[in-house]
């Protein structure tokens, strides 16, 4: 029988359960709770006076995986690093290309915080793999949503639910992904724009075309924008693709071999944004773009578009009073990442009202902060 781990840091006590059983314990015996896995994204998890850190990191381990299946279970605090290399091994992959696997991201913090790359340009994100989950509710209930195969992932969508639910509706135990055949090669192109509606143009054509694109980002160098857009395969076909590619875009240079799997795991890294800026999660369209780039553009943002424009993140400097002001005139809303902040939410938040009926029903005594 494991015992919760205990230490004080700082005037805030951190405590690391092992077993689902220590979860519930540590649920019931602490008033306020903030769930803390790889901590990565600080700002999700930064501690109020008086809450209790729960560091999810001993919740760790592959519980099954059948490369046959398509499908694995593990346990929330397992790192992404070591759920990649045991897929890798068979050939396969998390399609949906999240972020900060280098830099310790665990499986419970990258469906709590909702983190997809570049990939979901063609696959879609976390949530469209996420078959099953076991997660402690605020009344130290253990409860279980989906199931471990696809075909059993009916009846109502708990996990879902806790698909950017930040640690607010419960602490997540374990969780089964579908997974996919990895291609065994990339390649990308670069294709500067003459301006942004030249890209938007040149998006909405990829779109619609028989290109196979596994991910397709907007980035603005210079003050101009240019597409990367990446594909894969066997290597036999990618020069061809990409030529054909490069023909039917009229124009764009392939990144060096040497260069390419560098560029996206830069990306995933954050790599671009100053490491003391906040870092901003923020859903948008294609046509919304135009006004927030002008927006961003002067304050000096530092940002990236991805999958086809459905996704910005944003490198913000200074406070981000400002940027929630500009957000909410858009109505779009944002998730803090890193950054000074009280509070993880910029923007509009048209989703709260669902949010708080939710809560009211796993955490009906706020245990966990509120959302």
């Amino acid at each position: 029988m494991s015992a919760i781990m205990a230490a004080t840091m700082s005037e805030t006590t951190v405590i690391s359960p092992e077993t689902n059983e220590d979860v519930q314990a540590a649920v019931t015996a602490h008033e306020q709770i903030v769930v803390r896995g790889g901590g990565t994204k600080p700002a999700l998890c930064a501690a109020s006076h008086g809450a209790t850190v729960l560091d999810t990191r001993r919740l760790t381990g592959i519980v099954e995986y059948d490369p046959g299946e398509f499908v694995f279970t593990a346990r929330a605090g397992a790192p992404l690093r070591e759920i990649a290399d045991a897929l890798a091994a068979h050939g396969q992959y998390l399609p949906f290309d999240p972020p900060l696997v280098e830099q310790g991201a665990t499986l419970g913090g990258t469906i709590a915080a909702g983190m997809s790359g570049s990939g979901r340009h063609r696959y879609g994100g976390v949530r469209d793999f996420l078959i099953g989950v076991r997660f402690v509710d605020g009344q130290g209930r253990l409860v279980r949503g989906g199931g471990k195969v696809v075909k059993n992932a009916a009846g109502f969508d708990l996990p879902k639910l806790l698909v950017g639910s930040i640690g607010r509706l419960g602490v997540i135990v374990e969780a089964s992904f579908k997974v996919f055949p990895q291609p065994p090669h990339y390649a990308t192109l670069r294709a500067p724009q003459p301006s942004l509606d030249a890209a938007f143009a040149a998006i909405t054509r990829l779109n619609g075309s028989t290109f196979d694109i596994e991910a397709l980002d907007l980035l603005i160098e210079a003050g101009a924008p240019v597409l990367y857009v990446r594909q894969g395969g066997l290597a036999t076909t990618l020069d061809e693709r990409q030529q054909s590619l490069r023909t039917w875009l009229g124009g764009g240079d392939p990144l060096h071999e040497a260069d390419e799997a560098g560029f996206w795991a830069a990306a995933r890294a954050f790599a671009w944004a100053p490491a003391d800026w906040s870092l901003v999660k923020t859903p948008i369209t294609l046509h919304t773009i135009p006004v927030l780039e002008q927006i961003l553009q002067a304050n000096g943002a530092q940002r990236r578009y991805l999958a086809s424009g459905a996704l910005v993140w944003i490198a913000w400097p200074g406070d981000l009073v400002p940027l929630d002001d500009y957000l909410t005139q858009l109505q779009l809303g944002g998730l803090v990442l890193r950054g000074e902040t009280q509070w993880p939410f910029v923007g509009a938040r048209t989703g709260a009202s669902l949010a708080a009926r939710v809560k009211r029903v796993l955490d009906p005594t706020t245990r966990f902060p509120i959302l």
